[in-house]
């Protein structure tokens, strides 16, 4: 199992995007007293730029689950939040002193927010301290890793997900429906795109193969891999794929572009397209009776997309992390369907495994054997 030092998690986290720099410009909120916080407790562990931005706000406006706990390797930020969002002192811990969480009754769920590297340590470490947990995406660096999550989750009886928000999101879930429903016929064609430039960062963790894994393939490509997926509703059976780069002097640990193709059972193909430099944020599907897309379709929102009746698709905005959150603890506390399963991330690096396999032999086909 791949392991990373804190030490040297925690040089290369200061030197990243999301470091103690960003914690001074960190958005004023207004945390919830004592007496009036609902539902399960969820504690976050790493608090970059994702945590900072997106999932302590969305705890603000959770109904099922709220902030209750922090993991830093930052002394800094321990105090920044816990004023920002009252955080009780029991409930904030650093990397060495996490296990200590077992005892901690405040505490239900842990999200792992911390570099693709650690997730596995982090997600075990939480299971055996008898915690439910949501590991961020992707759910780690190989398949054993994963296997290793899921068995650990499965032996402390808890449960497990992974960070994909969009299978709580309106949007997403009318393309799912589409797919189920065939609502436009039979799928025949699907092509999803997903990525951003990351050039100007050099040392941010994610050209860091020790931390990330991987390039664009493990941060964005693993939502242009699902987006094929939702968006057919069915498991690629092979993929072929081609890796490129621009500027192999800057993306020299990590891929910058790959391409992948897909087959499917029915008879469709696929192609998915992710990068680290280059924005990308498009879900289509081509079929029988007609098309449908998202022209927004990876991004925090609002989403967007259209079908070729002429129709709009469009929802009412909510902050995508509030839903996930809330979706996965009625799930814990009410047997509501476990929207995004470790299995989901298991099947991904399978995928994600598959593409880089194809890739070293120069572009074969590589078949799918995903259950």
């Amino acid at each position: 199992m791949t392991t990373v030092s804190r030490r040297t998690f925690n040089k290369t986290l200061t030197k990243a995007i999301g470091g103690v720099a960003l914690m001074s410009t960190m958005p004023m909120a207004c945390a919830l007293p004592d007496t009036q916080k609902k539902g399960l407790g969820v504690a976050l562990v790493g608090l970059g730029t994702y945590s900072t931005y997106e999932l302590a706000p969305s705890l603000l406006e959770t109904t099922h689950c709220h902030l209750a706990g922090i993991v830093t390797g930052t002394p800094e930020k321990e105090k920044i939040w816990k004023e920002k969002y009252n955080i009780p002192e029991d409930n904030i811990y650093n990397y060495d002193t996490f296990d200590s969480i077992v005892t901690n009754d405040a505490i239900d769920i842990v999200y792992v927010v911390l570099p693709n590297a650690m997730h596995a340590d982090f997600c075990i470490r939480a299971a055996k301290a008898g915690k439910h947990v949501i590991c961020e995406k992707p759910m780690a660096v190989s398949v054993t890793e994963c296997e290793a999550i899921i068995a650990a989750c499965k032996k402390a009886n808890v449960k497990l997900s992974v960070g994909y928000r969009l299978h709580s999101e309106p949007h997403t879930q009318e393309i799912q429906r589409f797919a189920r429903e065939k609502t436009f016929g039979k799928v025949t064609y699907i092509a999803t795109e997903a990525g951003y430039p990351s050039n100007g960062f050099p040392n941010q963790w994610r050209l860091n193969k020790a931390l990330s894994g991987g390039g664009a393939l493990m941060n964005m490509g693993v939502y242009a891999i699902q987006g094929a997926i939702y968006g057919i509703g069915e498991n690629p059976i092979s993929v072929r794929a081609q890796e490129f780069s621009t500027n192999p002097a800057y993306y020299k640990d990590t891929d910058e572009t790959i391409t992948a193709q897909f087959e499917f059972p029915s008879g469709a193909v696929g192609s998915i397209f992710t990068s680290h430099n280059a924005k990308a944020d498009r879900l289509y599907a081509s079929c029988e009776k007609g098309w449908y897309e998202l022209d927004i379709a990876y991004t925090y929102g609002p989403l967007h997309g259209r079908t070729s009746r002429g129709d709009e698709i469009t929802f009412p905005h909510k902050r995508q992390q509030a839903l996930q959150m809330d979706d996965f603890a009625l799930h814990i506390t009410q047997g509501a369907p476990n929207k995004v399963p470790g299995s989901m991330g298991l099947r991904d690096l399978k995928i994600v495994e598959a593409i880089y396999k194809s890739i070293k032999e120069g572009g074969t086909k590589i078949p799918l054997n995903l259950g």
